[in-house]
């Protein structure tokens, strides 16, 4: 039986996703009220998938996802908010969110994408093979592991979603990455929103390789990205 952490300060909602989810997608929730009480729970047991809600008392969902994200770099995230902003999207996958859904949602809808997650990360399990994580890119190393890029000497840390897009660049370098390609890969939907939150990120990575001029990330009309490397 999978382990689910739901993090939501409004009762009746809380215990209506904790019933629904324990009878229908046959699942052990474990329910708390604020963000200090999930991360003290979510510290002292093991959960196959975290819940939760953005704005609540104490400590914000946001801030409980990047603690959480500390102790465990693998653990699902689903963030469930009325926050509808891309900014508040695109914060919620630099912290490394799985999923995003917008209230208010239907419960089947949630169910869905839970279950959608488990199939990813089971076939993914089944399909792991050796995979390349060390790149040179021009003056730069990119250690995908790690998620850190240094450049003589400096490093950069990078959110989770920064380095899978950089590690999907990397591999196709010098020819193009299809936006959908990226889309899929990353965020398993290329929706307009999704596709809002990684043009962020690819802003990001182009200031973040911008001490080498060698070093470009080009848009290709029409088609998606080029990481070229004179």
């Amino acid at each position: 039986m999978k382990k689910i952490l739901l993090v939501e300060d409004d009762p009746n909602l809380g215990l209506l996703l904790q019933d629904f989810l324990q009878i229908k997608g046959n699942f052990d929730v474990v329910l708390c009220q604020d963000g200090d009480e999930g991360l003290r729970v979510f510290s002292k047991h093991t959960f196959d998938l975290c819940i939760l809600d953005v704005m609540m008392p104490k400590k914000d969902g946001f801030a409980l996802g990047k603690e959480i994200r500390k102790q465990n770099e693998h653990i699902p995230i689903i963030f469930a908010t009325a926050k509808t902003m891309i900014e508040d999207k695109a914060l919620a996958y630099d912290i490394g969110a799985d999923d995003y859904i917008t209230k208010p949602f239907r419960i089947e809808e949630l169910l869905l994408r839970i279950n959608a997650i488990f199939k990813r990360m089971a076939k993914g399990s089944q399909d792991a093979e050796p995979q390349q994580n060390q790149f040179e890119i021009g003056q730069y190393t990119f250690d995908f592991t790690s998620q850190m890029i240094n450049f003589k000497g400096q490093s950069q840390k990078l959110s989770t979603k920064e380095a899978e897009l950089l590690r999907l660049l990397c591999l196709k370098m010098n020819t193009v990455l299809t936006r959908e390609e990226a889309l899929i890969a990353i965020w398993h939907d290329d929706n307009y929103f999704n596709g809002r939150s990684m043009d962020v990120f690819l802003s990001k990575l182009r200031k973040y390789l911008k001490e080498d001029p060698k070093v470009e990330i080009l848009n290709v009309h029409g088609k998606g990205y080029k990481l070229i490397v004179n």
